[in-house]
Order: structure tokens, then C-alpha cells, then sequence
């Protein structure tokens, strides 16, 4: 079982040191990985389901990874998600890719469709078809990563006749990472996922998602070159050794802490004590 932290950009690591100090922590402790949230706006005043207050500071993913990359020599950073359709595939791939070069190849470029349709109307965005939306920008994505001469033509994005370097260190492309509870998204996961991520999800929520998944793999043709789905939970118990185990019976991989504390020094004991419990 490997572990990461969640939460790198957002509240107390939304300050810069904070967040350097606190994923250094991780790195010395033995986190595989810390992971970035995504709202680009947040409803005011809050109402369900929207996750967190209005005034809840959030980093922009890649400028946030960017600058812990520079902190940092070996832990992987990874995107928890980024709400896919939201964003201009050509111009998300240049920053992903960026990220990417300046760490020396530590991207986990994890994606998710959104469900705040204030957030989807504040910025333009249609709200429906947004899984079709998604489908689209990740092959158009990986079209610009992975191309000799780029070209994509889909329903919602087509371009040919261009360049977009630098390319990504890792070859052929950072692992992709699917999050989302649907059956679409699990769907989404098995066809284009390097691996699965489920978000506060307790042991018996995590049983029903794979099991969901399993069930789904019968009906999806995933490509062969993907191998195992690599599967990441943030988990809602607090991790011990027997904990740790009960999850590594379900089939996870990665269990990323939630990073909720209000300030450095207690998500760096945090860290260090989660550790020390599951003896890592």
C-alpha cells in the first residue's frame, strides 16, 4: 500500500511555504504522492453540493504542483482532479505537460467531469453533455502529447497542422487518472484510465465502488497497453495498520489522506503520525 496526501493546494497550503513544508514532509515520511483539489469558483453563499465555503482557498492546480516541484525531489504530484470540461484541451495540455518537464516526469494527471452547475455557468460551460465533453478534450490531449504532427477532430474540439512542445517526460504520456462515483465514470476509467479515484469514500463505499467496477469491465473493451486499473481512495477512517490492511483486501493501491487541518504544523503532524500508525 502506498500513501499520499490530498489537499496540497487548498486551505493552509494554499500558502506557498505551507505547501512546500508540508509536501516535504510527506516526501521525507515516504508519500508516494500529494494531490490537488479543483473549483475553479465556488457557489456564495454555499448550498449542497457544493464541498466547501465560498471564501475556501484553492491554488490553481498546475501552478500549485509547479511550485512544490521545485521543493521536492521524488514524490509524485497528482491532480485530484481537474474538472476536465471546464477547460481548453490545448492550453490544459501545455500546462499538464509543463508541469510534468519542470518536475522531471512526476505528473498523475487525474480528471473528473464537475457536478456544480453555478460553477459550469459562471464560466460559459454547458452543463449537459459534459461527459461526452470530456471524452473528446482527453483524446484531444493525448493527440498533442503523443503525436508526431497533432490532429484531432471531435464533436467539441478539432485542430490539425500545429505543434505543442514541450511534450511530456513521461513516454507516452503521464498516467491518467479517472475520479467519480457514476457508472459512467467508471466506464470512463476502464476505457481511458491508468487508474480509478474515489474521493472520502469510508470501506464499505470503496467495496461498492470496485465491486461496481468490476461489473463494469465485463462490458468495457479496455486496451490491453493500460494494464491494471491502479486504484486511489481518500479515505473517511482514520488509517491503522488493520485499516490499511482492510483496504489492501479490497484491491487499493493508494490511500491519499485528506488534508483538512487548519494550519501547516498539524497537516506536517498529520502526516508523520499516519505514518508512524501504519508504520510506513
Amino acid at each position: 500500500m502506498r500513501l499520499g496526501f490530498f489537499g496540497i493546494n487548498i486551505g493552509a497550503c494554499a500558502d506557498p511555504a505551507g505547501a512546500t513544508a508540508v509536501a516535504q514532509a510527506a516526501e521525507e515520511c515516504g508519500y508516494d504522492s500529494v494531490w490537488t483539489g479543483e473549483h475553479v469558483v465556488l457557489p456564495d453563499p454555499q448550498a449542497p453540493p457544493s464541498p466547501s465555503p465560498p471564501d475556501s482557498p484553492f491554488l490553481d492546480p498546475a501552478v500549485a504542483l509547479a511550485y512544490v516541484a521545485a521543493g521536492t525531489r521524488t514524490i509524485k504530484l497528482a491532480t485530484g482532479i481537474i474538472i476536465l470540461p471546464q477547460r481548453n484541451p490545448a492550453v490544459l495540455a501545455k500546462e499538464m505537460a509543463s508541469v510534468d518537464v519542470v518536475s522531471g516526469g512526476r505528473l498523475i494527471f487525474g480528471i473528473g467531469i464537475g457536478y456544480l452547475k453555478p460553477e459550469f455557468d459562471a464560466l460559459g460551460i454547458p452543463f449537459d453533455r459534459k461527459g461526452a465533453r470530456s471524452d473528446d478534450y482527453l483524446a484531444a490531449i493525448l493527440a498533442l502529447w503523443t503525436q508526431p504532427q497533432p490532429s484531432h477532430r471531435g464533436e467539441f474540439v478539432s485542430f490539425a497542422g500545429i505543434q505543442a512542445m514541450p511534450r511530456p517526460v513521461q513516454r507516452p504520456h503521464p498516467p491518467i487518472v479517472v475520479g467519480g462515483g457514476s457508472p459512467q465514470a467508471f466506464r470512463r476509467a476502464l476505457r481511458h484510465g491508468n487508474g480509478w479515484y474515489g474521493f472520502a469514500r469510508s470501506l464499505a463505499t470503496t467495496a461498492e465502488a470496485l465491486a461496481a467496477i468490476r461489473a463494469a469491465r465485463a462490458a468495457v473493451d479496455r486496451p490491453p497497453a493500460l494494464g491494471d486499473l491502479e486504484i486511489t481512495i481518500t479515505p473517511t477512517e482514520t488509517l491503522d495498520r488493520d485499516t490499511v490492511r482492510r483496504y489492501e483486501d479490497l484491491g487499493v493501491h493508494r490511500l491519499a489522506i485528506l488534508g483538512i487541518e487548519p494550519t501547516t504544523e498539524k497537516l506536517i503532524a498529520l502526516i508523520r503520525t499516519t505514518a508512524d500508525r501504519v508504520r510506513l
